[in-house]
């Protein structure tokens, strides 16, 4: 751990040894490699976080050679330079405040300065004009350390290989105090952290109240970024907007299956009046990015009390192209949640009979699957904390585990009413329940809502089920009710609410507990959410369910890695559909299951597959488990990026195909081929192999059983891009696969 001190008013220039030299270090190596850099999507090894003082400019300086962070660390302390170096390009153009919070009513802000005129952009010689704003908090101390877990991650099963946790990186503290008497006492400390081999950043902010009296933070903002404009428009925004190239994430997610989409209530673009050169006529251009909760979080902090934000996450990419984007955003995904590549081969059983749950445990060890999962509409009662019921589940545990299969359960949550009503989340419109998210849903701060919980917690450390499928997971539903000592009320029940099942999940990481949540909540421990489907298409004929599958994997995977989304195999009737649109008997629709296991398994993905069983015949035990072995064997890759510029979504009209990439695994690309139509069909397949690190010329190996060409290695050249094309022929109905070395 580093630590310096603003002495006097001014940053002390008595910096340690280690950290100048780290500094220095980083900054001569970025000189000396600027023509030669590395792409850090293909190795992110000489990203490598630093920070130190600049002596010379006042400043305390972030860098991993891909962002760069510059704070003024005078007597005044703004963020004012966000560079995204392999871009070259400056994303701030005007000082910034480090947060703020309405304490009592009023608004406390941290950092800041006064005096640019000209917010189009900050020079040298403005930042020289810059005043610390009189009422700001100001920094007093700086502290470096490594990064820190946000909590305990227990690493049960198979995840990659390439994933850390904590993170690597460098973490900055900010201690910072009032400049005028009346908040003596009160003390907040800015968090800053950036991430080895990502343009990323993380920022929160903590409050610790010495004042000796009672604080309310009614509300914070956490981030408010003056951020270069994205486009140039004169006239009003009629049209779509175009937004800086930053995509902004936080821990204070839900209601979503997208990242993106579950922190829309705390992430704003807003215009900046002050911004008066812009060429908007109406000064309405979006270019000031704004973190903070939209209701609350109205919390009490008493004397010796400490309050913490959510974290905001914010990364940039270095162009404006999707691929690379969303390339960057599932790296992030795997750095920051890295228990999202946990992927175990997963049955659901329909059935909570013993007898059954039995049979299907010892169906999942027989061809390979690593879970079973007792379903919704099975029978099976999490919330039955009988000790009968909690000994028949523990020795089902034990039965599974005595043949390496994991075993968990379904719990319903939200999308349910729980009598009396007074359980239930008041609209404030009405005073009544309903009009929530779902229609109606249960107060996570009621009785019933902490019952509840201390269920699920009794449950899962009494009988050492590995899994929790939970559905309905809390979506941000507002509670009117004031429920002491939890809740007061409206401005709180958000932030009380989704502590309750934050701290749940966060829990469960820490035990190993895998949690499917159709929602998202990566960032505070959950595995797995929807790939993205709609549920009443598996109740169409089988042929339309395969080319869903295969369009909902391609659009799944863009923003998702594949080990993030689950799909849905029904072997049995579901939403109807009646038996065009079943699997059972399985020995009958052998050639619709085997696509439907590869389709998945292809992308690397997992589906629910729901049924009383997993094979009937032979014939089937031998189908599932060849495909299960091959999905283990070429895991490593299976699992890692899909190329969307190279593959093709599935449309039933030609083929559709899959590329998988990634430099670090053997065989480093995997190219698998679907052909739905009737008729054979030979064509050309284009391949970018650019983010696989093959160069020059690529080794084709032919799979699909072709034993004649079994260790045959075709070679195919590359252009300087690493680009070229392969002829391949796929018969009706059929598929092939490759690996590419």
């Amino acid at each position: 751990m580093s630590r310096l001190r603003m002495q006097g008013g001014s940053l002390a220039s008595r910096v340690t040894a280690m950290l100048l030299a780290l500094c220095g270090s980083a900054h001569d190596a970025l000189a000396q490699g600027d023509a030669v850099a590395p792409d850090w999507l293909l190795d992110p090894s000489p990203y490598v976080a630093h920070c130190g003082h600049d002596a010379a400019r006042g400043e305390f300086v972030l860098d991993n050679g891909l962002l760069r962070l510059r704070l003024l660390a005078d007597e005044r302390f703004a963020l004012v330079s966000m560079e995204q170096l392999t871009a070259s390009r400056q994303l701030l153009r005007a000082a910034a405040p480090l947060g703020e919070f309405v304490l009592n009513g009023e608004v406390v802000r941290i950092g800041g300065v006064t005096g640019q005129g000209n917010r189009a952009f900050l020079t040298d010689a403005q930042l020289g004009e810059l005043k610390p704003d009189p009422k700001a908090f100001r920094g007093t101390e700086i502290t470096v350390t490594d990064i820190a877990p946000r909590f305990a991650w227990r690493r049960s099963r198979h995840a990659s290989k390439a994933c850390e946790w904590p993170p690597r990186g460098r973490h900055v503290a900010v201690r910072c105090l009032p400049s005028e008497g009346k908040h003596d006492g009160i003390v907040v400390t800015v968090h800053l952290e950036l991430y080895d081999g990502l343009p990323l950043i993380s920022h929160w902010l903590e409050l610790e109240n010495g004042s000796g009296a009672t604080l309310e933070v009614d509300r914070f903002t956490s981030l408010r970024l003056p951020l270069v404009e994205a486009e140039s428009r004169v006239e009003p925004q009629r049209l779509g907007v175009k937004l800086p190239n930053l995509y902004v994430e936080t821990d204070y997610a839900f209601r979503a299956m997208t990242g993106a989409d579950g922190s829309s209530h705390c992430v704003r673009w807003l215009t900046d009046p002050e911004f008066h050169t812009q060429v908007n006529y109406r000064k309405q251009t979006l270019c000031v990015l704004e973190v903070g909760p939209d209701v609350g979080p109205a919390q009490t902090v008493p004397p010796g009390g400490r309050f913490e934000t959510f974290r905001a996450f914010v990364l940039a990419p270095d162009r404006e192209d999707r691929e690379r984007q969303t390339l960057a955003q599932r790296r992030m995904y795997r750095t920051l949640a890295p228990w999202s590549t946990e992927n175990p081969l997963m049955m659901h059983v329909r059935s909570a009979d013993p007898q059954n749950v039995r049979t299907a445990i010892d169906q999942c060890a027989d061809v390979g699957f690593e879970m079973a999962i007792l379903t919704f509409g099975s029978g099976f009662n999490i919330e039955d904390d009988s000790q009968e019921n909690l000994d028949r589940w523990r020795d089902m545990v034990d039965y599974a585990h005595g043949k390496n299969v994991e075993l968990g359960g379904y719990s319903l949550l939200s999308s349910r009413r729980i009598k009396p009503d007074s359980d239930n989340c008041i609209n404030r419109e009405t005073g009544k329940p309903g009009g929530q998210v779902f229609g109606h849903a249960p107060a996570l701060a009621s009785d019933w809502g902490q019952r509840y919980f201390k269920k699920l917690y009794r449950f899962y450390d009494y009988t050492g089920f590995d899994l929790l499928e939970h559905d309905g997971s809390y979506p941000g539903d507002h509670d009117a009710a004031a429920r002491p000592p939890l809740q007061k009320g409206y401005d709180d029940s958000r932030w009380v609410q989704f502590g309750v099942i934050r701290d749940f999940y966060r829990w469960c990481r820490g035990r190993g507990i895998y949690l499917n949540v159709p929602d998202w909540y990566f960032l505070n421990g959950s595995n797995k959410t929807g790939m993205g489907y709609r549920e009443t298409n598996w109740s169409l004929p089988r042929m339309q369910q395969v080319i869903h599958t295969r369009q909902n994997l391609f659009d799944g995977t863009r923003e998702k890695n594949p080990t993030m989304g689950w799909m849905f195999v029904p072997l049995t009737q579901y939403h109807g559909g009646g038996a065009a649109a079943t699997v059972e008997p399985l020995s009958e629709h052998l050639d619709h299951y085997e696509r439907m296991i590869i389709s998945n398994l292809a992308y690397g993905a997992q589906a629910c597959y729901r049924g009383p069983r997993l094979y009937d015949t032979d014939a089937t035990r031998t189908v599932v488990k060849r495909w299960v072995d091959w999905y283990k064997k070429y895991r490593d890759i299976l699992e890692s990026d899909v190329i969307h510029g190279s593959s093709r979504r599935a449309d039933g009209l030609d083929l559709d195909w899959v590329l998988h990439a990634n430099p670090a695994a053997s065989p480093p690309a995997m190219l698998v081929v679907f052909n739905p139509t009737e008729r054979d069909i030979r064509r050309r397949v284009p391949l970018d192999l650019y983010y696989s690190g093959i160069t020059n010329t690529a080794l084709i190996g032919h799979g699909r059983g072709d034993a004649a060409n079994a260790g045959k290695r075709a070679p195919l050249s590359l252009d300087r891009l690493s680009r070229g094309a392969m002829e391949i022929a796929v018969d009706a109905g059929d598929f092939a696969w490759f690996t590419i070395e």
